[in-house]
């Protein structure tokens, strides 16, 4: 089991922009829909084309969880569970077209490119790293980042982004696919903001979400203020606790 603080928070979806949008949709959760992409003013307008609208919701609410005394030192953890496959399959396509692929856009299609483009935006000269896990994404984003607070990082940003899977591989999908980001910022457990507790073990059959996906869920335990939240995911038990 590890624990940790949620400091403050940032989520950005189509339809749900601000506190208390998020804060309303915790105690009355629905899936997001609709083409809305976020401004991203805190980005350079040059370096803000090259970013497609999932790297944006990323981008955007890591930047609203940014301090102005932080010195762009503070590890990073980007989590998503597919990333811009949409770039990727793109590629695909051009590749089976037997037309040559852009250098660019393949560059851009790699999973830790959003990762990489917000560091370039916003001069973060720290620690950063991109991981994908099945359904477990979150929870393994979480460990990786208890690891970074406890080899001394006095805080670490955790970003979860997630977009919808392209219509080839939509057979494949075992939860709800909407666009969403969301920005956490983790501390010691014995410092400020909300204590959270994760523990895990062997779990029950997988079995496919009819309401929100893995990630949203996680989302939402934090803020309708639950007091604990179980989900099954890749063989394993996720147990969440709030404490205090």
């Amino acid at each position: 089991m590890i624990e940790f603080s949620v400091i403050d928070w940032a989520a950005w979806a189509p339809g749900i922009t601000t506190r208390e949008q998020w804060q309303a949709w915790a105690n009355a959760p629905w899936l997001p829909t609709g083409e809305d992409t976020p401004a991203l003013s805190e980005v350079p307008a040059m370096q803000r084309r090259r970013i497609e609208r999932l790297g944006r919701m990323a981008i955007q609410t890591a930047c609203w969880c940014e301090q102005p005394d932080d010195g762009g030192q503070v590890p990073l953890v980007f989590a998503s569970r597919h990333g811009d496959v949409a770039r990727s399959m793109e590629l695909l396509n051009t590749l089976s077209a037997d037309q040559p692929m852009s250098p660019t856009a393949f560059g851009l299609s790699v999973h830790n490119a959003i990762a990489a483009l917000y560091s370039i935006a916003r001069g973060h000269r720290g620690n950063y790293l991109a991981l994908a896990a099945g359904r477990a994404t979150v929870e393994t984003a979480c460990i990786e980042a208890f690891g970074l607070l406890a080899d001394g990082a006095p805080e670490v940003r955790l970003v979860v982004y997630e977009s919808a899977l392209p219509p080839v591989y939509a057979g494949f999908a075992d939860e709800p696919d909407p666009f969403f980001a969301w920005c956490w910022r983790l501390g010691p457990a014995d410092g400020p903001g909300t204590r959270l507790s994760l523990g895990w073990g062997a779990g029950g059959e997988d079995r496919p979400s009819e309401a929100l996906p893995h990630g949203l869920d996680v989302l939402r335990f934090l803020l309708a203020g639950a007091p604990a939240l179980a989900l099954d995911a890749d063989g394993q038990r996720w147990a969440w606790q709030r404490h205090g």
